[in-house]
């Protein structure tokens, strides 16, 4: 339905969505709803380019997405607080391999909701170069706050893509988790990752030579049709912002925190 191009279908669906969830036309790119060939590019439209300033400085950590706060902290050595009564597990989130997990325990995480009204592009936080892309088969469970609070280990179960990143505050990782309606992640650099779904892990790595080296803010995927970001970085390498608490709405483009250490 999303990639229906009939006129009557996708202008009847973009306009609903734009007047049920509220969604401001403004700031788009295009900013006439019934340009769009189908509400899959109306779902994932470009911003103008004034509409996200980058917060100044290379130790300034940007928010990815724009959305609201589920949770962020730190990672409790292996495990990461979903909601009262459910945390996950970072190994599990991140494929299933110790090795890859090993940097990011006992650091810092942020998991950030997008809502049908956002923006739905991610960008890189810090400046960095791409390592490794990991596609995890799994649920499309709604991400909602009633799910989280009642789903034990939802984003350890959902379908993701993992992107890990060197930066230098060593590190990064961007993890994409697909949800209810979201069986596509793209990625700037590997076109679209799903579907098709299986039931294996699927493991990229990328060698320097590959040049996948992206500037802080830059883009770097989208959801067709949202769903939930969460960032990890290692121990002591960087702080949250104070204003980055549950519930609280964020910008890409914003500082949500600073690094505090190089690798």
């Amino acid at each position: 339905m999303a990639r229906v191009r009939a006129p009557w279908f996708k202008n009847a669906l973009i306009g609903w969505v734009v007047r049920h969830f509220d969604v401001d036309m403004s700031e788009a790119a295009d900013a006439n709803p019934t340009s769009y060939d189908t509400f899959n590019s109306f779902f994932t439209r470009a911003l103008r380019a004034d509409a996200r300033p980058l917060a100044a400085g290379e130790d300034a950590v940007l928010c990815p997405v724009d959305g609201a706060v589920s949770q962020a902290g730190h990672i409790d050595e292996q495990r990461i607080f979903q909601a009262k009564g459910h945390d996950f597990d970072l190994t599990t989130l991140l494929g299933g391999s110790a090795q890859r997990a090993a940097p990011f325990r006992g650091g810092r995480f942020a998991t950030l909701y997008l809502s049908p009204r956002d923006y739905h592009r991610i960008h890189i936080p810090l400046a960095g170069r791409l390592l490794e892309m990991v596609y995890i088969p799994g649920r499309l469970f709604s991400v909602n706050a009633a799910t989280t609070s009642a789903i034990p280990g939802l984003f350890a179960r959902n379908e993701r893509v993992v992107a890990i990143f060197e930066t230098h505050a060593g590190p990064m990782a961007v993890v994409m988790v697909g949800a209810i309606n979201v069986g596509s992640i793209e990625t700037v650099w590997a076109g679209e990752i799903t579907p098709p779904r299986g039931k294996d892990v699927q493991t990229c790595i990328y060698s320097a030579a590959e040049g996948l080296e992206f500037e802080r803010g830059a883009e770097i995927g989208r959801f067709n049709i949202g769903s939930t970001v969460i960032l990890a970085f290692g121990a002591d390498k960087v702080d949250w912002s104070a204003e980055l608490q549950p519930d609280a709405t964020v910008r890409m483009g914003q500082q949500i925190g600073r690094v505090i250490a190089s690798p």
